[in-house]
């Protein structure tokens, strides 16, 4: 029955093991571990913050949370929505904790050009991720998970402990006031 939502528990084995050999400590599982992962959750605390040297330190924070966690890891979903699940739960608390939350995410974009005004292509993208930042929490994350990192609504749902219908309604929401930003509107 599980198959049948996108997760079959007979096919959980090579992540067990991989959560299994982290838990025990083995360098060689976090290595692996690392490959697979590492960029995309940096990719998301980017995302999440808006700053990529608070991001980086945010990635190796996260990371070294993880290595106490993965014994708690049960495989009753797969090891990366997992990882997901208690990345986002440490970014936002971490977020919420920082002094000037709000403004943070607002006003914390920053062009990575020195002396030079973007333009065209680069333009768009720093637009776009000016624009992310200005979405409320909870659609932010729904849209980076399902548009940026291409998960499904019921991974989303896992990860966010939400229902996939709020899911789906978060992301509607995202993309609305996207559009309303991107077009020099007020959300």
């Amino acid at each position: 029955m599980s198959a049948i939502y996108g997760f079959d528990p007979t096919t959980a084995r090579p992540d067990l093991e991989l959560a299994g050999r982290l838990a025990a400590g083995e360098e060689a599982a976090f290595d692996d571990f690392y490959r697979l992962h590492a960029a995309r959750l940096y990719s998301l605390a980017c995302r999440m913050c808006g700053d990529a040297s608070r991001a980086e330190d945010l990635t190796q924070e996260l990371l070294i949370h993880l290595l106490t966690r993965f014994g708690q890891f049960r495989g009753t979903a797969r090891l990366s929505t997992w990882v997901y699940r208690v990345a986002m739960n440490f970014f936002i608390s971490h977020l919420r904790r920082s002094p000037g939350y709000e403004t943070t995410l607002v006003d914390g974009a920053t062009v990575p050009l020195a002396g030079a005004e973007p333009t065209g292509p680069l333009l768009a993208r720093l637009d776009l991720e000016r624009a992310i930042l200005q979405l409320p929490p909870g659609s932010r994350q729904v849209f980076l998970l399902h548009d940026v990192e291409g998960l499904r609504h019921r991974e989303i749902a896992e990860i966010l402990d939400i229902s996939e219908g709020t899911s789906k309604s978060q992301l509607h929401h995202a993309r609305m006031m996207l559009r309303c930003i991107l077009k020099g509107g007020t959300p």
